[in-house]
């Protein structure tokens, strides 16, 4: 089985191209969706414990959080040593359930992929992209997001150019969603006649 780690960053389209892999037959297993399910189970006491401001009817509030974080973004690492390594067991009860399967490609949609050198945990990488003009306008017209969120978030992530560098594939979705597509498709063809 090969896996497949897909990452971009912010606004450049990733959840989509997930979505397209998906589609496309492979299973996906997606970080942050993890995040937001562990944030309504498992999760809740230990982030409780570090931030109780954002406990609310039983799970933790993503906003409230998110806004704890921004005024103190030194607190990050904090989350990340109990969020790392529950949404790890989830990834490895979804590859286990996958070999079992017999599946011969799946996806791990990581966002922070190598930032927390997630490149190690999987056999290549696909990187999602798109210029910086349309990523700037379709962060900026998501609910809620500022100039500043935004700043914050991609200073958290290594650049763009970095992650294209590192990448085995590139994913521009700057193109459209069919250029896209096509380009999922070669991706999944290249990494599946290897194995037949």
């Amino acid at each position: 089985m090969i896996v497949l780690g897909l990452t971009g960053s912010i606004g450049t389209g990733k959840s989509t191209t997930a979505a397209m892999f998906h589609d496309l037959g492979v299973p996906v297993h997606d970080a942050d969706a993890t995040v937001h399910d562990l944030y309504r189970n498992e999760a809740v006491a230990p982030v409780a414990a570090l931030f109780p401001e954002a406990l609310a009817g039983g799970v933790i509030d993503r906003k409230v959080l998110s806004g704890a974080l921004s005024a103190a973004p030194e607190r990050f690492r904090e989350l990340e040593e109990v969020i790392h390594p529950l949404v790890r067991a989830r990834e490895t009860a979804f590859l286990d359930a996958e070999r079992q399967n017999g599946s011969p490609l799946v996806v791990l949609d990581i966002p922070l992929l190598y930032e927390t050198a997630g490149e190690t945990r999987v056999d290549k990488v696909a990187v999602v992209t798109c210029d910086p003009q349309t990523q700037r306008h379709r962060v900026l017209a998501r609910p809620g997001m500022t100039e500043e969120k935004f700043q914050l978030i991609l200073s958290r992530q290594m650049p763009d150019a970095e992650k294209r560098r590192r990448a085995d594939f590139v994913v521009d979705t700057g193109r459209g969603l069919e250029a896209a597509r096509e380009q999922v498709k070669e991706i999944i063809a290249k990494l599946t006649e290897r194995r037949n």
